[in-house]
């Protein structure tokens, strides 16, 4: 494993966390995890194709399926709420600030879409910020983010380091902040939003491997904080968030694409790690997502949800479990 260097940020964005060096960088400019170490390499993706598949059979006969809620009149109200769009993408309304996370509009090349999205980008108007994660295709898509840009050309984009290396090319003069790890954006008052690490990777070509940055965002407002994890495993870093953010309303954490574990488990975080991860947060709500969407892995399509209920069921998440439909709106803070 390449060994860290060196440590950046955004000089011009504060740094949240006492004692805090920067974001670890390698020699050769790649960011990685201090605490998991990871690029995924070719032979465990060949591995896993040609490997074993034991639910094979159970995951074609799986007839689950999220519904889909069409009705846009969310879009004119002023309450504060979250709209999942599916896999990773959600509309939220925080103290009168509008945003989109990680939206998907199209269809994802090579992979199977379970349901659609339930509103097209045309419908999202006057938005403030468009949030993105890290840069790979099922959270970064070249066509939804010119279509969001174009209906909304004031808006600001938010996202993690070196990541105007992809975006800039996209978005032309568009405003663009980027932060490393437990950073806060330059947000006018009176909602703050922060980045903050996951256990992840990225890539979109060849020989740019973690050469951008990926993490989660914390959005916190008078009184509610959203904590949104991105595509992570399981790791310390919830731990951390929690005690600089300990009272999380709503924890917004990926369920799915966890199959084989071997495998996924440096990327996708399992359900019952989930539940793990919400009970650190000491997060009052946990609204599961990166599941049911998109066919990215081997477990059946409904499996997440049906494990995260069966835990809440034995009492194991200390929290409440929302699992919205596509579409849904929740506004039960």
């Amino acid at each position: 494993m390449r060994r860290i260097v060196n440590y950046i940020q955004n000089s011009e964005l504060q740094t949240i966390k006492p004692g805090w060096p920067g974001t670890p960088l390698t020699a050769d400019g790649r960011f990685v995890n201090h605490e998991f170490p990871f690029i995924p390499r070719l032979w465990d993706v060949l591995k896993w194709k040609w490997g074993p598949q034991p639910q094979k059979l159970e995951k074609q006969q799986d007839t689950f399926r999220l519904q889909t809620y069409t009705d846009t009149r969310f879009l004119q109200q002023e309450e504060d709420c979250i709209v999942w769009l599916g896999h990773a993408s959600f509309y939220i309304r925080i103290a009168g600030i509008r945003m989109l996370i990680d939206p998907i509009f199209f269809k994802v090349p090579f992979v199977k879409r379970y349901t659609p999205p339930p509103f097209p980008a045309e419908v999202f108007k006057d938005l403030d910020y468009l949030l993105i994660s890290h840069d790979h295709q099922d959270h970064c898509q070249k066509k939804s983010v010119r279509a969001v840009i174009s209906g909304n050309p004031a808006i600001t984009v938010l996202t993690g380091l070196r990541m105007e290396t992809l975006l800039r090319q996209w978005i032309g003069n568009t405003k663009l902040q980027t932060a490393g790890w437990y950073q806060q954006y330059h947000t006018p008052a009176p909602l703050q939003i922060y980045f903050l690490p996951s256990r992840h990777w990225s890539r979109r070509g060849l020989n740019d491997t973690n050469k951008r940055l990926w993490g989660a965002f914390v959005l916190k407002s008078e009184n509610k904080t959203i904590y949104f994890s991105g595509d992570t495993g399981y790791g310390d870093h919830f731990k951390t968030a929690h005690i600089l953010f300990p009272h999380i309303d709503v924890a917004i954490i990926g369920a799915g694409a966890y199959k084989p574990e071997w495998f996924m488990s440096p990327a996708h975080i399992s359900p019952a790690n989930a539940v793990i991860a919400a009970n650190e947060l000491m997060a009052k709500v946990l609204i599961p997502m990166h599941y049911g969407t998109l066919d990215l892995s081997d477990e059946p399509v409904g499996e997440p949800l049906r494990e995260l209920q069966r835990m809440q069921q034995e009492g194991l998440l200390h929290g409440s479990l929302h699992a919205l439909q596509s579409g849904e709106v929740y506004t039960g803070w």
